[in-house]
């Protein structure tokens, strides 16, 4: 079968089509034959070694993925010919992958294989970010920072959803744009998003930031806040791990949360699945819909790595297999 196969550590030129062995369905897996496949920003990070779990290469990345089933237990739950979503971890761009059970996903008849794709990994992460870890209830000021990727506009989404009043943080004018189709109540630009924050919640200052992005803009998120609020740290796009000066905590006694989803799903069996069903009720009614700005082939997915490293990549991109 087709595959899309990490050589090196070269960034994005490091990926490569290769003809790879079909995969056999182990004990407790589910087989799937590929029809679209997320590209996420660990992908980005695996083709240069940065990423916290190390394969040895060659190996295909992929995390996120949508299909049918091919075979799989009769206790399972699937049956051939099932649509599903899945969570891979690794090797999801190839034609076909076999999948631990507890992170196969029944899909809605009504959400596309595109969008499917596109699911797994962004909506997880803001569930658990903002369900379990930001504790956020309806009413909440909520600021998103990098708004127009895949993982802002999840959170834009489903903070939206969950009754809280979203301010959408976006560095160009083309995302703002997608900002706002996915919800976002107010869309700042990052220079001055401090003065507009407190400006729109009369001086107060929001309940919880999402924080994808990292560098200097931390310090202005921590003045964002109002007391008792939450920054939520999701990661760095940005490029730089931000030092944070701890008194600034006491003074209205804020909270800095880590989200690692991956570390605490992995370690809780069933979780995945257990989010996954929090959320169907908001997939099936459509209130949850991820933006995909891109459809492409497998062999254009090191252009879109490439469009994320230069941040110039807004929505979120997949490529489709069949």
């Amino acid at each position: 079968m087709r595959a899309l196969q990490v050589t090196g550590q070269a960034g994005p030129d490091s990926l490569a089509m290769a003809d790879v062995p079909d995969p056999v369905r182990g004990a407790g897996e589910v087989l799937v034959a590929v029809k679209a496949a997320g590209i996420a920003y660990p992908d980005l990070l695996l083709t240069r070694g940065l990423y916290q779990y190390r394969p040895d290469v060659p190996f295909v990345a992929g995390s996120e993925v949508a299909g049918v089933v091919l075979e799989a237990q009769s206790s399972s739950g699937y049956v051939p010919g099932q649509r599903i979503a899945a969570y891979p971890h690794l090797s999801g761009f190839q034609e076909q992958v076999s999948v631990q059970v507890d992170r196969v996903f029944p899909l809605p008849d009504k959400v596309s294989f595109a969008a499917a794709a596109a699911l797994p990994i962004n909506y997880l992460t803001v569930h658990f970010a903002l369900r379990r870890r930001a504790r956020l209830v309806p009413g909440d000021f909520v600021l998103v920072h990098g708004a127009g990727g895949g993982l802002g506009v999840a959170a834009t989404q489903l903070a939206h959803a969950d009754g809280a009043t979203v301010l959408a943080v976006v560095s160009d004018a083309a995302k703002a744009g997608v900002a706002r189709q996915a919800g976002a109540d107010h869309v700042l630009p990052v220079e001055g998003f401090l003065a507009a924050a407190k400006e729109i919640t009369d001086g107060r200052g929001v309940d919880i930031v999402v924080d994808p992005v990292g560098g200097d803009r931390v310090t202005d998120s921590l003045r964002s806040l109002a007391p008792l609020g939450r920054l939520i740290v999701l990661g760095f796009t940005g490029g730089e791990i931000p030092t944070i000066k701890v008194n600034r905590l006491l003074l209205n006694n804020l909270d800095v949360i880590g989200v690692g989803w991956g570390a605490y799903a992995f370690a809780h069996d069933g979780y995945m699945r257990e989010q996954w069903d929090d959320l169907l009720p908001l997939l099936s009614s459509g209130r949850l819909t991820p933006l995909v700005s891109r459809e492409c082939r497998l062999e254009d997915v090191p252009d879109v790595l490439r469009a994320m490293e230069s941040r110039t990549q807004t929505g979120k991109a997949v490529a489709v297999l069949g």
